[in-house]
Parts: structure tokens; sequence; C-alpha cells
């Protein structure tokens, strides 16, 4: 078999670590037994692509590109009451996103629909198939337990000719759903449940996002995903770890059917990320009892979440890379994700100054009407991005939480009588303080050293403090929402027995400061533009961003948990 053309999927300066997967391929190549390796990223259009998903497509695409093979994009649209051509499309934009393309190589179950019904004709007329009359509870009930054989159905018996004409009358709609399915004569007294004469077709009243009313049964996904992948000869079929159970049903299909391709199944384990939940029942129900706004709010872990969130790709696809594929399952902590976020920001993101929380400061020494245009760096990690002047004069904004009137050790910040520098500005010192009846400040007071502009004095002193501000009469109001973990559990398999998810829902997963504001600057940000809030986090300005209405959410904050655990310096 020739090669098919494709085009490249996104490449970047990497070096691939081994694993148990590559070493299967590496042998396949080795041996002759595949010149070019083929997979596949088989998505069911049921619900939106999260994190763990993003584990699958790096993984597939992944490994296409570092071999120089092709991976399909294809929809295992089996299940037509549950799929929307919105989930489609929104798979289609989440993997493009990442950096992948299919190119010619998009592909549906549904376009082997004509297909997997011969092939079912096929297994009647070979006496590896049957109609069953029981319900589905009736089907539970005979399949056994894990400890107790199955028991045959009544129906298992049914002539050749018996099984076609019930199996056409169900294509043809004659039955009422739920009356009847088709199932495989494998093994009722199988120690593996799935190969307990498991069903593949069942009747179902219900139009398909692709093929209309055409067809009264759908194949099952068991037995439609190993012939897709045979049609489609894929070499390599990755899929994650709870399918290990279903491998002797995939190839038992393989095996028994005139198949052009023979795939090989290969398991690793799937993401598992603390302070997240994966279950797609579960995110819609988050989404459909309003404790979020929809699939892409900020804190979902869905792609369309974080895409949102302002969590670049290339985060995303170093992440997959460094958590690595393995055979057993773990939590991965979502500290590294943010690790692998900041690594990425640091990079790209232009400085810019936001107070949060603010507090007038007057710099008393400092000219009434005067107004100075200070140069700032965009990003001291790109000398290309260059400067931008930020305004500077008498009344400023800073942090409320940077000032402390009886400071504890250690204290770098303001407090009476202690200097600090001003970001990009000059040194000063805190003078005196309005506070109100409760004691609450109100207002600064302090002087400035005016040798030191551009935060360094012409004498050599030093300071250790550094706080940033912005100027009171050029700054703009922003809303600033600041998100945490949707959850307070970071491992869901510790559930306390009784609760369940929503138990867990963390209150304070996002909070909006009242009173933001920040330089003049970020009025001309665009949608999806990320920047670092200098002391703050990096923030990206969110869809409902307009000029006149700035909104930023943070993605991460700046504090680096990951690598101080794992031993790294930064």
């Amino acid at each position: 078999m020739e090669k098919p053309e494709t085009p490249i999927t996104e490449d970047k300066e990497r070096t691939p670590v081994s694993n148990f997967i590559r070493n299967i391929i590496d042998a396949d190549l080795e041996s002759g037994k595949h010149n070019f390796i083929i997979t596949r990223f088989p998505p069911e259009p049921n619900g939106f692509l999260h994190i763990g998903h993003a584990k699958s497509i790096c993984l597939n695409f992944g490994l296409a590109r570092d071999y120089d093979g092709i991976c399909h994009l294809r929809f295992d649209d089996t299940n037509p009451a549950k799929e929307e051509l919105l989930y489609v499309q929104s798979i289609m934009e989440d993997v493009k996103w990442l950096g992948f393309d299919w190119g010619d190589k998009l592909f549906y179950a549904s376009d082997y629909f004509e297909k997997l019904y011969e092939y079912a004709e096929i297994l009647i007329q070979d006496g590896k198939a049957y109609v069953c009359d029981l319900c589905v509870e009736e089907i539970a009930e005979y399949r056994g337990t894990l400890t107790e054989p199955g028991k045959n159905s009544p129906y298992r018996e049914r002539s050749v000719t018996e099984n076609l004409s019930l199996f056409r009358g169900m294509r043809d709609g004659l039955y009422p759903e739920g009356s009847r399915s088709l199932r495989a004569k494998i093994d009722m007294a199988s120690p593996n449940l799935n190969m307990r004469d498991p069903v593949i077709y069942r009747i179902k009243m219900t139009e398909h996002h692709r093929t209309g009313d055409k067809w009264m049964i759908y194949p099952m996904y068991d037995y439609t995903h190993p012939l897709s992948d045979a049609l489609e000869m894929i070499t390599h079929s990755v899929c994650t770890l709870e399918f290990e159970d279903h491998r002797p049903l995939y190839d038992w299909f393989l095996d028994n059917l005139p198949v052009p391709s023979n795939p090989r199944q290969i398991e690793f384990a799937r993401l598992n990320l603390s302070y997240t939940m994966m279950s797609k029942r579960l995110l819609l129900e988050l989404v459909e009892s309003g404790v979020v706004d929809n699939w892409d709010d900020p804190r979902m872990p869905t792609l369309a979440g974080m895409r949102r969130r302002g969590i670049p790709p290339a985060a995303i696809r170093d992440f997959a890379d460094r958590i690595g594929v393995a055979k057993a399952n773990s939590v991965v902590d979502y500290e590294l994700l943010q690790f692998c976020v900041r690594e990425e920001l640091n990079k790209t993101a232009q400085r810019v100054m936001a107070v949060l929380d603010p507090i007038p400061l007057t710099i008393e020494n400092y000219p009434a009407d005067q107004v100075e245009e200070l140069d700032a760096d965009n990003n001291p990690e790109d000398p290309s991005a260059g400067k931008r002047k930020v305004p500077f004069g008498r009344e400023l904004l800073v942090e409320r939480e940077d000032i402390s009137l009886d400071p504890p050790k250690g204290w770098f910040r303001l407090a009476p009588g202690k200097e600090v520098r001003l970001k990009h500005a000059y040194y000063i010192t805190l003078t005196r303080v309005e506070q109100d009846a409760d004691g609450n400040i109100t207002r600064l007071f302090a002087t400035y050293d005016p040798d030191s502009r551009g935060g360094w004095s012409q004498d050599g002193r030093k300071v250790k403090g550094t706080i940033h501000w912005v100027s009171a009469p050029h700054a703009i109001p922003i809303t600033a929402r600041l998100y945490d973990h949707l959850f307070t559990l970071a491992d869901f398999s510790k559930m306390e027995e009784g609760k369940t998810f929503h138990d867990y829902i963390n209150p304070d997963s996002l909070t909006v400061p009242p009173t933001a504001m920040a330089e003049p600057s970020l009025a001309q940000a665009q949608k999806g533009d990320s920047f670092q809030f200098l002391r703050l986090g990096y923030f990206t300005a969110d869809y409902d961003h307009l000029p006149d209405k700035p909104v930023f959410n943070r993605v991460t904050g700046l504090r680096d948990t990951w690598s101080r655990k794992a031993g790294r310096k930064g």
C-alpha cells in the first residue's frame, strides 16, 4: 500500500521521548509489518472536548508527525440521540486550535453505515450473530456477573434465515424501539463480560445529524470502532486504558469479518488532573444546572473554556509532552499545567501594570501640574518587543495589599518611613496615611527622589522592594475576572461516601474586584491578547472585551509551586 498524501501536522522543535507505544511502532516498522503508520483521533460528537482529549489529540497527531505518517479525524457518530452538529464543529475548531491538521482525512462512522450493515449480515450468515428479543434489562440479567457466567438468550439458536429476516425488518422500521437487537454470538461463559454476546445493533427511531431518517437501526460503538479502523487502514489504534477489556472484542470482529486491514489496539492511561472532572456527562450537568455559564466557561476543563481563559495551545502541547504516556492511571498535578502556561506566556505576553484593589497615593513633593512619559519594557524576555510609554504624575493608585502600618519582619513594600521602588519610575518613601473612623486606610502620602528616575538611584543605594502602580488621572477601569479551581477536592476517587461532586464546588472559583484600574495602553487590547499584569499574574482579554469596557480573565498567577515541588529553580 502506498502512503496517501496528507498535509504535515503542526511541527515544533522537540525531542520525542521514548515510551511503550513508540517501542511497538518502532518494532512494527523495523520488522516490515508496516511501511508507515496511520493513527486516528476518534471523538464521539456528544459534547465538547476537554483537556483529557487534548492528551489523545497530541498523542495521535504527534505520532503521525514524528513518524512521517498520517492521522485521521473521525467522528464516531453512532448515537444520534446525543450527537449534534454543534459538537462536530467545536471539535474541529479545537483540534485546529491545538495546532494539528487532518488535511483531507476527515471521516465519520456514519460514512460506513452501509458497509457495517453488510458486515452484520455476514456475521448472521456465518452463524455468529442473532436477533434477540430480550429487553435491555433482561439482557443485563442474562449476562451474569464477574463471578457467575451468563445464560444463553432463548433466541440465541434462531436460524440464519429467521435472523436475516428479522434483522432486515429492524432496518425497515417494522419493530418498535427497544423491542429487538442484534447480538454477536460469542461466549456467555467468558470471564470477560464484553464477550458475552454483546449487542451490535439496536433500534433507534431518531434522526441522525448526517443521515437524517434513513436508518432505523444504529451500530454500537464496540462494533463500529474496530471496523471503522480497519476500513481506514489504521495501523495503530491508540485508546485509553478503559478499553483494555474491550480489546478481545475489537480483535474478534476483525478476525471474523473480511476486513481490508488488521489494526492493533494499544491502550494508555487517560489523563486525570487534580481539582478537575473529566466526565462529559457531569460536565454537561454543570452547564445545565447553571454552576457554570456554558461549555466555554473559563473554569471548565474543556478546550473551549481553556481557550477563552487564555491558555495558549503551545502550553497544552508542552503539557502533553511532559506527562507522557503510561500504562497505569495516576492523577497529574494541575500545577504542572499552570507551569507550562507560565513558561509559554512568559515568552510572549506583554508586561503591563494594573491595580486590582486600588488605594490613592499622593507624592507630595512632585509638581502638581507635571506629567511624565516613562519608558517601560514590553517584555524583558523578548528585546524585539520594544518599549512603551506610561504616564506618571503626582496622583497614583497602588495595591492595597502593598501597605502595612505594622509590617512583619522581611516586609519590603510600603510602610511608614520605608523606601520602595515604583516600577519604571522613582524611589518613594511613605510619609503618612489617612484613615477613616474604622481605621481603614483611605489615602497614602509619600515623597520621591527626583534623582532615581527609571527606578535607579544615582548615588548607588539600593532598595529591596518594588511595587507596581498606575497614574490615577490616566487609569482606565477594567473588569478583572479571577479564577480558581472549580472544585475543592483534588482527587475525585477519594470523594466521601454519600457526597456528590456538587458538594465540592468551590464558591470562590470566580471573583471580580469591583474597582480594578489599569494603565491606559490596555484600552488598545484586542480580544484574545495576553498580558502579564506585573506582580498579579497572566491575563487575557475575554470574548466580551470592548475598548470602552475592557474585560480580562486571569489565566494563572505568577507563583510557580510545581517547579518548587520538582526541585527546579525559578
